[in-house]
Parts: structure tokens; sequence; C-alpha cells
């Protein structure tokens, strides 16, 4: 998998991290099978409008999943438990960022999550 940055604003404030961008075969594993502490934020570029759903069958852990427009724009945030069948945000989107709750993403977690619901 590639690494590449990205960035987005939630609530005026700018959050930029490292992602793993996830390509062919690897769009439909994800977080899967992945330890919590070791796992990577994950990039899923569709390059168009869709309205896919995703799956947390087999993620031990929760994670917050961002879901942006075309611009980059956030269109939906949501924290994913372990084992959701079917996650829908309610419009459209060409990207999507997955955040594991975990030690490396505490800061961006903190913004994204509040403090009170951060769990390591």
């Amino acid at each position: 998998m590639k690494q590449k940055r990205v960035s987005f604003t939630y609530k005026k404030k700018k959050i930029s991290l490292e992602v793993k961008e996830c390509r062919g075969l690897m769009m439909g594993v994800g977080l899967t099978w992945k330890r919590r502490q070791n796992a990577h934020a994950l990039l899923f570029d569709f390059g168009k409008d869709t309205d896919a759903a995703l799956t947390a069958l087999f993620v031990f852990f929760p994670f917050v999943a961002i879901w942006l427009d075309k611009n980059g724009k956030v269109v939906e945030k949501r924290v994913i438990k372990p084992f959701e069948f079917s996650i829908k945000p309610k419009k459209n989107f060409v990207k999507v960022i997955e955040i594991p709750l975990n030690d490396k993403y505490k800061k961006e977690a903190k913004v994204l999550v509040g403090k009170e619901r951060f769990k390591n």
C-alpha cells in the first residue's frame, strides 16, 4: 500500500495525517483482521461520487470513518463500532478515511470524537 498525506478540516480545525492508500482488492479488506495498536489510517478513493457501504465485520476495535466529497470537504463523520455490518453516510462521497482509535492517532481522535470518547 502506498503512503500519502491527507488533509481535511473538521470543526474549523485542520487535520493532516499519513494514510495508507487502499486500491484494488485491498479496498475490500481495510481494517479487517488488523490489530488495534498496529493499525494505520487508510484512504479509499473511489474516483467518483458513490454511495458504497462500508462494513466492520471482523474489525475488532472502533474507528472513525470520515467521508469526503470531490473537493475534500467532510460529508459525514462517524465512530464505527466493531462488527457493524452495513455503514453508509446520508450523502454520496468520493473518498473515505478510516482512522483507528489507537495511540498513533490519539491527537486526531481527540479532535474528531472528543477526549471523553477516546479510549485506547
